[in-house]
């Protein structure tokens, strides 16, 4: 329960920035600034190597930045076919509620998600990426797609690779 209300108090958060910014575009300016933070929220992001090959580098993402997104939704339904390896349809968030999945790349590498670490899915080219449950039966997760060139905010461990 305690990561659901973390995950929607983090789709508000998103959803109000990007009613802000739409308000912005039709009437007066809203100026809206940003608490700089020390804070970050774990993260692994899905990307594309030069050769098409899906990869993915852990780290974080800020705490209290603004994100331009104006939609999300949620599921917690999954067919067969998405279990198989594919890229991301876009550039998106996903926030895990509830589940533990194990997510594979390309070369046959790993990592695992669970509620608290967001995935940043950017993997829009080649084979992509696959995942399964891991003694989880239901993955519940919210979208959140990032718009077109906007900044994702990732910043990638230092350590990595």
């Amino acid at each position: 329960m305690k990561n659901f209300v973390k995950g929607i108090c983090l789709v508000l958060a998103l959803s109000s920035v990007g009613f802000m910014n739409g308000q912005e575009k039709d009437h007066k300016k809203v100026s809206v600034k940003a608490e700089e933070t020390t804070e970050f929220i774990p993260a692994v992001r899905l990307i594309n190597k030069p050769d098409g090959s899906c990869a993915f580098e852990k780290g974080r993402i800020p705490t209290l930045k603004h994100m331009n997104t104006t939609t999300f939704w949620m599921s917690n339904k999954t067919e067969e076919w998405e279990k198989n390896a594919h890229p991301a349809p876009r550039r998106q968030y996903v926030i895990t509620i509830k589940g533990n999945i194990r997510f594979k790349v390309t070369d046959g590498s790993t990592f695992l998600i669970k509620p608290g670490t967001v995935l940043l899915a950017e993997d829009l080219k080649g084979k992509g990426h696959s995942w399964d449950m891991v003694k989880s039966k239901e993955w519940e997760r919210l979208y959140i797609p990032i718009a077109e060139d906007a900044d994702d905010f990732f910043v990638a461990d230092k350590d990595a690779d």
